[in-house]
């Protein structure tokens, strides 16, 4: 903690978040985002089950079945470009209903699909929705203790898990009686309900700090200090310094260091996005940002792979009503989400 200029005591909002701890707010915060990645993770599952069933219905070709798939993951990469930009400019809670309205309300159109090109056509903006997805971690760990970080963002990425093993369960137990529109329809209830609670979560405080709403972080976490049975520190919270460099030398000149009272307008938060880019290009991130990037494309194109691998294999001889199909997915779902 330190003194502002006027010798009052101030707090960063990770030292207040470090004396609130990880508490009852925090659970039901991982419970109500956890949920959201579960729903993000169906979407983007139920493609195993949806491809041989449409191809049967419309009789496409096995590349028009494909594109479905490649349609979504086209959308994703664009989404999480906007979700991105969106969520950092207009804040957590923002980024959040973008992906659950965009996800949801398409993905529920799906199931009306009059013909391959709509579905296509819905299929690309339900990808938008959940390329912005990662939102959801990002507002989660904006409420949880920086020492603790890492350990609770593996436990959030096993909702992820949670949410491909539901899938394959919901299809197993649907797809064979309802066939596959009524998949898609339940599959996008998740993002519904979570848009009927979505008011009882606040704003990052983080965020608000970041974007000079003082009165509203020390609100946020007055709420925490309560739900938690914590005390805040002495004082009032305050900007921070964010500083992106993975081997901190006080010496480098070339380490990004900006205060968070300096992002309260577009420009500057436009200014500071393109800062943290070109941060990961810089000598001394290059070679993590390269290693991350070429383990992440790896263990996606392997899983993603061998998942829908399954389902085209299948095609063909593995019947909606014959459960072979939705076995294979459940037990390499399983496995794929453990290993990663």
């Amino acid at each position: 903690m330190a003194g502002d200029a006027s010798g009052a005591e101030t707090y960063t909002t990770d030292e207040a978040l470090s004396r609130l701890g990880f508490g009852r707010f925090q659970a039901l915060l991982l419970g109500f985002l956890g949920t959201g990645w579960v729903a993000e993770a169906m979407e983007v599952m139920l493609l195993s089950f949806v491809g041989p069933s449409m191809k049967e219905e419309w009789g496409v070709s096995g590349a028009a079945e494909g594109l479905i798939t490649s349609v979504v993951f086209a959308g994703m990469l664009l989404g999480a470009c906007v979700g991105g930009l969106g969520s950092d400019r207009y804040g957590r809670r923002a980024g959040f209903l973008f992906t659950a309205i965009v996800s949801g309300v398409p993905g529920l159109l799906c199931a009306f699909s009059p013909n391959y090109a709509t579905l296509l056509a819905l299929r690309f903006v339900v990808g938008l929705g959940l390329g912005a997805s990662h939102v959801l971690p990002t507002w989660f760990l904006e409420f949880v203790p920086a020492e603790s970080r890492g350990s609770w963002i593996v436990v959030f990425t096993c909702f992820w898990t949670l949410g491909t093993i539901l899938e394959a369960l919901l299809a197993w137990a649907i797809m064979p009686i309802l066939g596959w529109r009524w998949l898609l329809a339940l599959s996008s209830t998740p993002c519904f309900i979570l848009l009927i609670f979505s008011s009882v979560i606040p704003e990052s405080p983080r965020y608000l700090c970041s974007r000079g709403k003082i009165n509203e972080a020390m609100l946020v976490l007055e709420r925490i200090a309560r739900m938690n049975n914590k005390a805040l520190p002495p004082g009032t919270v305050t900007s921070e310094p964010k500083r992106i460099d993975d081997n901190y030398d006080p010496s480098v000149t070339t380490v990004l260091l900006m205060t968070e009272d300096r992002l309260d307008d577009d420009t500057s938060t436009k200014s500071n996005s393109k800062s943290i880019f070109k941060a990961f290009w810089s000598r001394d991130l290059i070679r993590s940002t390269l290693l991350l990037w070429l383990v992440h494309f790896a263990s996606h194109f392997a899983y993603y792979g061998l998942v829908y691998l399954i389902s085209e294999l299948s095609s063909g001889r593995s019947q909606p009503k014959d459960s072979s199909l939705y076995i294979n997915v459940l037990v390499t779902s399983f496995a794929g989400n453990v290993v990663r």
